[in-house]
C-alpha cells in the first residue's frame, strides 16, 4: 500500500513531503489561480458566453489541495448562466485527508462557502474514480485517484480547458512526458485551451507535438513567464445534447438511479413501473446489504464494486437520514470462513485502500466490531453498513423534474421523427427524447430488447426477530448473512438459485438458518436456534436479473445486427449487487446521454456496454 501524501510546512506555505515543492505560490494562491488558470484560459468571457443548458469541462493534471478547482467552482457560480453545468475532471495520485486541505485553504476565507461543500463529501479515498455532485447539481467533480498515466487515457469524454499543474517538471517528470501530453491532445474538444506555470521547453515541445500552439505569457509573481496554447488538432466531433424528455421504465433501485441522475442535469423524467408503488419487487426488501465483494485483482467486476461501494457511501450521506430505519453506517464484516476467503481478503489487505474504508480483523477483534462471538476473523468496511431500498428509491425519486407514473405496463416502444413513443397495450403513454429500460428481466419483453441474455436468480430473505438479550452492531456475511435488527427485526440471507419462482419457501428459511448456524453460532442461538420454525418465519423472496458474465448491462441499445437504436438505453442484470451498482450505472447512462465525461474509466464502460453479447463482425482476411 502507498503511504498517503502529507504536508509539511516552511513559513506557513504548504510542501509536498513526497516531492519536495510547493502547492503554490507566496504571492497569494487564489491571485495565482485567477492569473494562471482562470484569466489565462479565459474563463471569465467563456463561462458567460455559456447557451442556456450548456456544459463545459475543465481537465487538471495535479488536484493537490482543491485549489483550482473551487476557485474555477466559484466564477462559474458568478459568470455562467443560471443552469449551464460544469464538469471538473481532475487527477491525483496522492489525495491529501481532509485536515490537511483545511489547513492548506485556511489563509482563504473567502473560499469557505466552496470549501465546506467539498469536504462535506471528501473523506477516504481508495484508487479508482470519484464523483461528487454539487450547487446544487450544477458541478460536478470527478477525481480519478491514480497515476494519471494510467487514468487519463481511459478517460471517455472531451475537455475544454486543461490546467496542467503537477509538481514541476524537475521533481515530477511523470506528469509532463511525452506520452501523456498527447493524451490530453486526444482528449481535447476543438478549440480547446491550455494553461500551465511552466515554461520548460521540454514541456513547449510535448503541448506542441501533441496539437496545441504554444505562446509565452506573463507569469505570476516571480515567475517571469507561463505557457498558454490552444488545441488546433484533430478532434473527434462532439455528442453533447441539451436536456429533453426522458421516459424511465421500471422504479425500482437502477430507474430511480437514472432517474435522479437525468433530472438533476435538467432533464424531465418521468419514471412508469407496472406494479402500484415503487420498490415492489427485487429492490422491496427491508434491508440492503453494501457488500462489497472485492476480488483482490484489478477485474471489470471487482473495479465496478470498489467504485460503486463509495459512489453509494456518498449517494446516502447526501440523501438519507443515519437514524437506523433508512440506513445504517454500521460496520460490515466479511468473515474468513474458509481457505478460499482468507487468500481473497490477503489480496485485499495489499489493495491501497485507506484503513477508513478497509482493513483486516482477526477473530477477536471480528467479535468486538460485531458484539458477540465470532468463530472467525475476516474484513471490516467501517462504513459498510444496511439500507431500506425504498427509502433510498424514495429519496432519489424526490429529485425535482421527476414524474411518477405507477400501475401503467410499458408494452411497446417506437421510434418516430428522432423521439420515442412509449405505449402499453392500448394506448400511447408519453413521447420522449430518450427512453432508459431499467425494468430488469422485463425488458425481454420489449421487441428492441428480447435478445439480451439476460435470466432471473431468485433470492428469499429470512425475517426473524430480533432478542432482548443481543444487540448485534454490524452486519455480518459469509455464505449469507445477517444484518442489525431493524423495527425489531433481522433479515438473514439470502438464498440464490437460478428460478423464476418468487414464491416465499420455508425450505428456503431452513437453508438461510442452517447457514447462520454455521458462521455465526452464537448469533444463531441468541435468536432462539433450533428452536427457531422455519415454516413460521416471515421471509421476502424476489428475482434478481442476471447476465452471463454476472455484469450489469449499462448503455446504449442496438438491434441483434448491431444497428445503434438512437435515445434507447437499458441499466438492467444487477443481480444481488444493486445497492452497489445501480446508483453508480444511472449516472454512467445520465453521462453518456449527457456526452458529458463518464465517471469510469473506458475499459469499463465497454465491459457494461449492452452491446458486448452481440455476435462480432468477422476480422477481414489480409
Amino acid at each position: 500500500m502507498e503511504h498517503p501524501e502529507r504536508l509539511d510546512w516552511h513559513d506557513g506555505q504548504p510542501i509536498s513531503r513526497r516531492f519536495g515543492d510547493v502547492y503554490f505560490s507566496r504571492a497569494g494562491a487564489v491571485q495565482e489561480t485567477a492569473h494562471v488558470f482562470l484569466q489565462g484560459n479565459r474563463l471569465p468571457e467563456r463561462f458567460a458566453a455559456m447557451p442556456a443548458a450548456g456544459r463545459f469541462v475543465v481537465g487538471e493534471t495535479g488536484f493537490g489541495t482543491g485549489l483550482n478547482f473551487l476557485c474555477t467552482w466559484r466564477l462559474f457560480e458568478r459568470a455562467a448562466p443560471a443552469n449551464a453545468q460544469l464538469d471538473f475532471v481532475s487527477t491525483e495520485r496522492y489525495p491529501l485527508p481532509a485536515e490537511d486541505i483545511i489547513a492548506a485553504l485556511t489563509p482563504w476565507p473567502e473560499l469557505e462557502p466552496w470549501r465546506a461543500r467539498l469536504l462535506a463529501q471528501y473523506a477516504a479515498l481508495a484508487p479508482g474514480w470519484h464523483r461528487f455532485d454539487f450547487a446544487p447539481h450544477r458541478v460536478r467533480l470527478t477525481l480519478l485517484v491514480g497515476d494519471a498515466r494510467d487514468t487519463l487515457p481511459a478517460l471517455h469524454g472531451l475537455v475544454d480547458a486543461w490546467f496542467l499543474d503537477g509538481f514541476s517538471p524537475a521533481r515530477n517528470p511523470q506528469l509532463w512526458e511525452p506520452q501523456l501530453l498527447r493524451t490530453i491532445g486526444r482528449l481535447s474538444a476543438a478549440g480547446a485551451s491550455v494553461t500551465t506555470y511552466s515554461c520548460a521547453g521540454a514541456v513547449r515541445r510535448g503541448l506542441g507535438d501533441a496539437g496545441f500552439e504554444v505562446r509565452k505569457c506573463a507569469g505570476f509573481g516571480s515567475k517571469r513567464e507561463m505557457l498558454a496554447g490552444d488545441y488546433r488538432g484533430p478532434a473527434p466531433t462532439r455528442a453533447r445534447r441539451a436536456p429533453g424528455h426522458v421516459a424511465v421504465v421500471g422504479a425500482g433501485l437502477a430507474g430511480c438511479a437514472v432517474a435522479s441522475s437525468l433530472a438533476r442535469r435538467g432533464w424531465e423524467a418521468v419514471v412508469i413501473e407496472r406494479r402500484d408503488g415503487i420498490a415492489a419487487e427485487a429492490s422491496g426488501n427491508p434491508q440492503g446489504m453494501l457488500y462489497a465483494r472485492l476480488s483482490g485483482q484489478d477485474g471489470p467486476l471487482s473495479q465496478l464494486v470498489g467504485t460503486g461501494y463509495q459512489h453509494s457511501l456518498r449517494l446516502l450521506r447526501r440523501l438519507l437520514p443515519c437514524d437506523g430505519m433508512a440506513w445504517s453506517d454500521a460496520p460490515l464484516l466479511q468473515l474468513a470462513f474458509e481457505a478460499h476467503e482468507q487468500r481473497r481478503h490477503d489480496a485485499l489487505e495489499r489493495l491501497a485502500w485507506p484503513r477508513a474504508l478497509l482493513h483486516g480483523v482477526d477473530q477477536t477483534e471480528a467479535a468486538a466490531v460485531a458484539g458477540v462471538a465470532l468463530p472467525f476473523g475476516g474484513v471490516v468496511f467501517p462504513g459498510g453498513g444496511w439500507v431500506h431500498p425504498p427509502a433510498l428509491c424514495a429519496a432519489m425519486l424526490a429529485t425535482p423534474g421527476i414524474d411518477m407514473r405507477a400501475g401503467a405496463r410499458v408494452a411497446a416502444l417506437r421510434e418516430s421523427g428522432g423521439s420515442w413513443e412509449v405505449r402499453d397495450d392500448y394506448r400511447l403513454l408519453l413521447r420522449a427524447d430518450a427512453v432508459v429500460l431499467a425494468n430488469a428481466g422485463h425488458a425481454c419483453e420489449l421487441t428492441q430488447s428480447a435478445h439480451l441474455p439476460l435470466h432471473w436468480n431468485r433470492g428469499q430473505v429470512s425475517l426473524v426477530p430480533a432478542s432482548a438479550g443481543l444487540a448485534l452492531r454490524a452486519v455480518v456475511c459469509a455464505q449469507r448473512y445477517i444484518a442489525p435488527a431493524r423495527d425489531g427485526v433481522h433479515s438473514v440471507g439470502a438464498t440464490f438459485e437460478r428460478s423464476a419462482d418468487s414464491a416465499v419457501r420455508a425450505g428456503d428459511n431452513a437453508e438461510n438458518l442452517a447457514a447462520l448456524r454455521a458462521f455465526a453460532p452464537a448469533l444463531h442461538e441468541a435468536l432462539g436456534g433450533d428452536r427457531l420454525d422455519p415454516a413460521a418465519l416471515a421471509a421476502r423472496a424476489g428475482l434478481r436479473c442476471v447476465s452471463p458474465d454476472y455484469l450489469p448491462l449499462a448503455g446504449a441499445l442496438a438491434e441483434p445486427q448491431g444497428t445503434p437504436l438512437p435515445g434507447l438505453y437499458a441499466s438492467v442484470a444487477h443481480g444481488s449487487r444493486g445497492l452497489i451498482t445501480a446508483p453508480l450505472c444511472g449516472e454512467l447512462l445520465a453521462d453518456l446521454i449527457d456526452g458529458t465525461p463518464a465517471l469510469l474509466p473506458a475499459q469499463l464502460v465497454r465491459a457494461l456496454d449492452p452491446c458486448r453479447f452481440l455476435p462480432q463482425p468477422p476480422v477481414p482476411s489480409p
